[in-house]
Protein backbone atom coordinates (compact mmCIF):
# COMPACT_ATOMS: atom_id res chain seq x y z
CA UNK A 1 0.00 0.00 0.00
CA UNK A 2 1.31 3.44 -0.95
CA UNK A 3 0.51 6.61 0.97
CA UNK A 4 1.24 10.29 1.24
CA UNK A 5 0.44 12.54 4.17
CA UNK A 6 -0.16 16.28 4.17
CA UNK A 7 -0.34 18.45 7.28
CA UNK A 8 -2.11 21.63 8.36
CA UNK A 9 -3.60 22.97 11.58
CA UNK A 10 -6.88 24.36 12.85
CA UNK A 11 -7.83 26.46 15.88
CA UNK A 12 -11.28 25.97 17.36
CA UNK A 13 -13.27 26.61 20.51
CA UNK A 14 -15.87 24.23 21.95
CA UNK A 15 -17.27 22.71 25.11
CA UNK A 16 -18.53 19.27 26.08
CA UNK A 17 -21.51 17.85 27.92
CA UNK A 18 -21.01 14.96 30.31
CA UNK A 19 -19.12 14.33 33.54
CA UNK A 20 -16.53 12.24 31.69
CA UNK A 21 -15.14 15.50 30.25
CA UNK A 22 -14.43 17.12 33.65
CA UNK A 23 -13.22 20.72 33.26
CA UNK A 24 -13.46 20.46 29.44
CA UNK A 25 -17.22 20.91 29.89
CA UNK A 26 -16.43 24.62 30.04
CA UNK A 27 -15.73 26.53 26.84
CA UNK A 28 -12.09 26.08 25.86
CA UNK A 29 -9.85 26.37 22.83
CA UNK A 30 -7.88 23.75 20.97
CA UNK A 31 -5.24 23.93 18.29
CA UNK A 32 -4.99 20.69 16.35
CA UNK A 33 -2.18 19.68 14.03
CA UNK A 34 -4.04 17.78 11.31
CA UNK A 35 -2.51 15.00 9.21
CA UNK A 36 -4.43 13.63 6.22
CA UNK A 37 -3.06 10.38 4.78
CA UNK A 38 -4.17 9.23 1.34
CA UNK A 39 -3.62 5.58 0.33
CA UNK A 40 -3.80 3.42 -2.77
CA UNK A 41 -2.60 -0.03 -3.77
CA UNK A 42 -0.88 1.06 -7.01
CA UNK A 43 0.66 4.34 -8.08
CA UNK A 44 -1.11 6.31 -10.81
CA UNK A 45 0.27 6.82 -14.32
CA UNK A 46 2.57 9.58 -12.99
CA UNK A 47 3.90 7.25 -10.26
CA UNK A 48 2.28 9.24 -7.45
CA UNK A 49 -0.43 8.54 -4.87
CA UNK A 50 -2.12 11.90 -5.38
CA UNK A 51 -1.02 15.44 -6.20
CA UNK A 52 0.43 16.70 -2.90
CA UNK A 53 -0.34 20.30 -3.78
CA UNK A 54 -4.01 19.56 -4.42
CA UNK A 55 -4.23 17.39 -1.29
CA UNK A 56 -2.76 20.21 0.79
CA UNK A 57 -5.06 22.78 -0.79
CA UNK A 58 -8.20 20.70 -0.24
CA UNK A 59 -7.29 19.92 3.38
CA UNK A 60 -6.90 23.65 3.95
CA UNK A 61 -10.33 24.31 2.45
CA UNK A 62 -11.95 21.71 4.68
CA UNK A 63 -10.27 23.12 7.78
CA UNK A 64 -11.27 26.69 6.86
CA UNK A 65 -14.86 25.72 7.67
CA UNK A 66 -13.84 25.27 11.35
CA UNK A 67 -10.88 27.60 11.84
CA UNK A 68 -11.31 30.35 14.44
CA UNK A 69 -14.86 29.21 15.18
CA UNK A 70 -16.71 28.17 18.29
CA UNK A 71 -18.08 24.80 17.19
CA UNK A 72 -20.84 25.11 19.80
CA UNK A 73 -22.31 27.88 17.61
CA UNK A 74 -22.17 25.91 14.34
CA UNK A 75 -25.57 24.47 13.30
CA UNK A 76 -23.91 21.34 11.87
CA UNK A 77 -22.69 20.46 15.37
CA UNK A 78 -25.77 21.37 17.41
CA UNK A 79 -26.11 19.01 20.36
CA UNK A 80 -22.95 17.06 19.44
CA UNK A 81 -19.83 16.59 21.57
CA UNK A 82 -17.19 17.61 19.05
CA UNK A 83 -14.50 15.30 20.42
CA UNK A 84 -11.17 14.93 18.66
CA UNK A 85 -12.28 11.53 17.38
CA UNK A 86 -15.54 12.94 16.02
CA UNK A 87 -13.77 15.84 14.28
CA UNK A 88 -11.27 13.44 12.66
CA UNK A 89 -14.22 11.61 11.08
CA UNK A 90 -15.89 14.82 9.91
CA UNK A 91 -12.67 15.98 8.23
CA UNK A 92 -12.06 12.57 6.61
CA UNK A 93 -15.63 12.44 5.29
CA UNK A 94 -15.39 15.95 3.85
CA UNK A 95 -12.09 15.09 2.17
CA UNK A 96 -13.71 11.96 0.71
CA UNK A 97 -16.49 14.14 -0.72
CA UNK A 98 -13.84 16.30 -2.40
CA UNK A 99 -12.10 13.24 -3.85
CA UNK A 100 -15.40 11.98 -5.29
CA UNK A 101 -16.15 15.44 -6.70
CA UNK A 102 -12.81 15.44 -8.55
CA UNK A 103 -11.19 18.26 -6.55
CA UNK A 104 -7.97 16.27 -6.11
CA UNK A 105 -7.71 15.47 -9.82
CA UNK A 106 -8.62 12.48 -11.94
CA UNK A 107 -5.67 10.48 -10.59
CA UNK A 108 -7.22 10.65 -7.11
CA UNK A 109 -10.06 8.39 -8.29
CA UNK A 110 -7.66 5.47 -7.68
CA UNK A 111 -7.34 6.27 -3.98
CA UNK A 112 -8.56 3.52 -1.69
CA UNK A 113 -8.53 5.26 1.69
CA UNK A 114 -8.13 8.37 3.77
CA UNK A 115 -6.96 8.58 7.38
CA UNK A 116 -7.13 11.81 9.38
CA UNK A 117 -5.21 12.32 12.61
CA UNK A 118 -5.78 15.27 14.91
CA UNK A 119 -2.88 15.89 17.28
CA UNK A 120 -4.11 17.57 20.47
CA UNK A 121 -0.57 17.79 21.82
CA UNK A 122 2.76 16.01 21.58
CA UNK A 123 1.39 13.22 23.80
CA UNK A 124 -2.24 12.76 22.64
CA UNK A 125 -3.98 12.37 19.28
CA UNK A 126 -6.94 10.64 17.66
CA UNK A 127 -7.51 9.24 14.18
CA UNK A 128 -10.25 8.10 11.85
CA UNK A 129 -9.63 5.93 8.80
CA UNK A 130 -12.11 5.26 6.02
CA UNK A 131 -12.31 3.57 2.66
CA UNK A 132 -13.09 5.40 -0.54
Amino acid sequence: MFSITVRDHVMIAHSFRGEVFGPAQRLHGATFVVDARFTRAELDSDNIVVDIGLATEELGKVLADFNYRNLDDEPAFAGINTSTEFLAKVIADRLAERVHAGALGEGARGLTGIAVTLHESHVAWASYERSL
